[in-house]
């Protein structure tokens, strides 16, 4: 666990998994909710999804995993290789077919760089953050609001403190929906 006075130990071990056995990255969610609260009470249950940190619109930081175990918070990964143009021709014929299972298995037997960080070794960040409007019943239609100053203020501070200490590149930090299938909106307007 982080020891900080600017972090809040609230471990949830609903959420953890295995052991993580390296970090190599870090990926920046937001909740779809609204308050910290709800996204703390949905890490009681047993099959609860969830990251290692959460940060409240007022800036305050949540640990809720260990640094050590992994959290499912990425999903399946895509390829890496398309959003940097050097897929070799076998991945290209592979990935002419729309199957997220196995680009997921495939980029699963690759290390970062040469993937994105997933859940067996990456930490995930989450904001409290909605995405409106909530009647639409089209999640993907739906759009995150930004991070307010406090939010982001500690979001940089935070992944900041995590990639010195955990040896992380910054260019090994991604939002959610660049790593996996998500709403394309998702952590669009937060900064590190």
């Amino acid at each position: 666990m982080v020891v900080t006075p600017r972090v809040v130990r609230t471990r949830k071990i609903q959420i953890e998994r295995g052991a993580m056995k390296r970090v190599s990255g870090i990926v920046v969610h937001q909740t779809g909710g609204s308050t910290a609260a709800s996204a703390l009470n949905s890490y009681q249950n047993a099959s609860a999804t969830g990251a290692h940190f959460l940060i409240e619109k007022d800036g305050t930081i949540y640990q809720t995993a260990s640094l050590k175990k992994q959290t499912w918070h990425v999903g399946r990964i895509k390829a890496r290789c398309v959003a940097e143009m050097r897929c070799t021709p076998v991945e290209l014929q592979q990935l002419r077919r729309f199957d997220p299972r196995g680009e997921n298995q495939r980029e699963m037997r690759k290390i970062v760089p040469d993937r994105y960080p997933s859940n067996t070794d990456s930490i995930g960040v989450e904001l409290v953050g909605e995405a409106l409007p909530l009647n639409e019943p089209n999640p993907d239609r739906r759009i995150y609001v930004a991070a307010p100053d406090a939010q982001n203020d500690s979001l940089r501070w935070l992944i900041h403190a995590l990639s010195v200490t955990l040896r992380v590149p910054m260019t090994e930090v991604f939002r959610h929906p660049v790593v996996s299938r998500k709403n394309r909106t998702e952590a669009a307007r937060v900064e590190w």
